[in-house]
């Protein structure tokens, strides 16, 4: 009992347990077999996508935060057309008079998935295009959406969604998220299908996600080994075409068959992807370097402006004059040479490129220098 009770008295440091358990997590994980790709998930079905309608309307209902009818003519002429589709016709002239400020003008966007049919709901959003405030609390009325043919593929209408709020008093304003822009979930009713071409003829194209000749390879020797030899041949980089059955059950049964097979990921082309706006770099764990010295320095600029009032003397008749006194200072930091070694993983790459110092900002001349000298084995991507 004594024994035992000492034991309990003198575990491992809480340091050591938490060591051990990661050790743990890290064994069970290099156990655990890495789950291989499906087909859906590097390809999909040729002419099986979604259609993208639009379409104009007015937001009625709004607590005074709609258009300013004066700066925007369409608001009130849209109404005025509605309100004679309704049987109601307003005096001549008298419709460039109206106040309409629970009234704006939208715009109606929304998408139209596969196989949609009439009688169906998708969601809608909703955008205000003139100087409303707020579009919280609005009703659209029926608004048709259009196709990118002209034709009329859904009528949209319902109550909307705004996520935010905001309010005003004394030329002060808060607001919280955006408030010209909503959403009305199952906002809109398919009018008219979109056919699709997915029993037409023989055979079915499956467009990769990517163009890489060695995944449709590979795809093209799954759908061989597990359906069938000759099913599948790849066409290019990005296309693989497979014999389907005619029948139409049995090719959606095919098709499912056909996405769910396993696929072994390949290793993904070296590519850095460099945001030149935010300043982001992105590395796969392709990406290599080779060995180089780099010298890197910063140079600034400081301008800055002292107002100098020149008042004149008593009696003179002068005038008062302010002028600006400028002082500009350069400073320009010593780049040391650094050797950077061969970086054969990623890991080493981020090791590398950290013992710069360099900020995003310099890290995206760096990386296109080291690229130009060649000691970067990966394609730049500036989005």
């Amino acid at each position: 009992m004594d024994a035992m009770k000492a034991s309990s008295h003198s575990p491992l440091p809480r340091t050591a347990r938490v060591l051990w358990l990661l050790l743990a997590l890290v064994a069970a994980g290099l156990a655990t077999p890495a789950q291989a790709l499906r087909i859906k998930e590097v390809a999909a079905v040729q002419g099986v996508r979604s259609n993208q309608l639009t379409g104009y309307g007015l937001v009625v209902g709004l607590d005074g935060t709609g258009d300013q009818t004066t700066q925007m003519p369409y608001t009130t002429q849209a109404m005025s057309n509605y309100l004679q589709q309704m049987g109601i016709s307003l005096p001549p002239g008298t419709a460039s008079q109206l106040q309409l400020k629970n009234v704006a003008a939208v715009i109606v966007t929304a998408q139209l998935p596969a196989f949609a049919q009439p009688g169906q709901q998708i969601d809608v959003n909703v955008s205000s295009m003139g100087n409303a405030k707020s579009l919280k609390g609005g009703t659209l009325i029926v608004t048709p959406l259009r196709g990118a043919d002209g034709e009329i593929y859904a009528l949209a209408q319902g109550n909307m969604v705004v996520g935010g709020a905001g309010a005003s008093a004394g030329g002060s304003k808060v607001q919280i998220n955006h408030l010209s822009a909503g959403r009305i979930p199952l906002g809109a009713q398919v009018e008219r299908a979109v056919p699709t071409p997915l029993n037409e003829g023989d055979t079915i194209n499956l467009g990769l996600n990517a163009s890489d000749f060695q995944t449709a390879r590979r795809v093209a020797q799954v759908i061989n080994a597990k359906l069938g030899n000759g099913l599948a041949t790849a066409l290019d980089g990005r296309t693989v075409q497979v014999r389907a059955p005619i029948d139409p059950g049995a090719r959606v049964g095919f098709i499912a068959d056909l996405e769910e097979l396993p696929l072994e990921s390949s290793t993904p082309s070296a590519k850095v992807v460099i945001n030149a706006r935010t300043g982001s770099v992105v590395l796969n764990q392709s990406v290599t370097l080779g060995p180089c010295a780099i010298a890197h320095g910063n140079l600034s600029i400081t301008i800055s402006s002292t107002p100098v009032v020149s008042q004149p003397n008593a009696f003179s008749q002068g005038q008062t004059v302010v002028t600006q006194k400028s002082d500009i200072t350069i400073n320009q930091e010593p780049g040391n040479v650094i050797q950077m070694p061969a970086s054969p993983q990623l890991a080493d790459v981020v090791k590398a490129l950290n013992t710069l110092g360099a900020t995003p900002g310099d890290l995206l001349a760096i990386l296109q220098a080291i690229k130009a000298a060649g000691a970067l084995n990966a394609e730049l991507e500036v989005i």
